[in-house]
């Protein structure tokens, strides 16, 4: 579903679920006009008793993703660019909602 809605959108996922010794990131995805690199995180709920998806995203798990995007920059020199954090937010009820939060910062 996540990968079908970044396809539509014109995005290139390049790998899923990354992980090394700093953390992991669910998607790695060229955007839609290759300029840029985006880590995204995807978060799920089936409901907001425990608020929204992208709240459970703070800025301990930002810096965490943050440098496992620099550990796989590393490894990956050939996509040196520029690049950035987005969260996709999934609620999923009689109707799943997608919430695409693009660069998110600090």
């Amino acid at each position: 579903m996540v990968e079908s809605y970044l396809a539509k959108k014109g995005y290139d996922v390049i790998e899923r679920n990354y992980r090394n010794k700093t953390g992991e990131i669910d998607l790695i995805a060229l955007s839609p006009k290759h300029d840029e690199l985006v880590f995204i995180e995807v978060k799920t709920r089936k409901s907001s008793v425990f608020g929204h998806p992208e709240e459970a995203v703070d800025f301990r798990k930002l810096k965490k993703i943050e440098k496992t995007a620099l550990f796989w920059l590393q490894e990956n020199p050939a996509y040196h660019r520029s690049w950035r954090i987005d969260i996709l937010a999934l609620e999923i009820g009689e109707k799943t909602k997608i919430t695409h939060l693009e660069n998110v910062t600090l």
